[in-house]
């Protein structure tokens, strides 16, 4: 079934605007085809490929990787174990990530509670201001810092 840049924005939430970034850089998995009148034509695989390129881009992978991967693909058979390495070191970028949020999410979750418990003592006003030297050196380690295993 053809689908025109139209359908295909709506259907994969990319704007016309990045399916022609995307095209220009070279990162579908197939080229573009076009109509005698230079309409663009797009297929359900097109859409698939967008909805995996459009994962790869938010987990961070460079669209240099992204060509990278979509050349090996277009190669064909014979290098997948070059595939499956480039996607290894971006599974291992995603993972470190993961950990990077997960210790951001943990400090968050410290200090809301911090916040939450000073809030309901009515002690709010003892909570760290860098502008008041007594609430500075008093809370600041509390609250910038959680405990270990917290």
């Amino acid at each position: 079934m053809d689908l025109s840049i139209g359908e295909v924005a709506r259907r994969s939430g990319l704007s016309v605007h990045a399916l022609r970034f995307y095209e220009r850089e070279g990162l579908f998995a197939n080229p573009v085809r076009r109509l005698s009148n230079g309409r663009r034509i797009y297929h359900e695989e097109d859409l698939e490929w967008l909805a995996i390129c459009t994962k790869l881009r938010s987990s961070g992978m460079s669209l240099a990787m992204i060509r990278q991967y979509i050349d090996l693909v277009r190669q064909g058979p014979g290098n997948e174990h070059e595939r499956l390495e480039l996607l290894r070191r971006h599974e291992s970028h995603v993972e470190a990530q993961l950990r990077e949020l997960q210790e951001t999410l943990d400090v968050m979750r410290y200090k809301v509670r911090i916040y939450e418990e000073h809030v309901a003592r009515g002690e709010a006003d003892r909570l760290w201001n860098p502008s008041h030297p007594d609430t500075a050196r008093a809370g600041a380690r509390q609250e910038c810092h959680p405990p270990e295993g917290a």
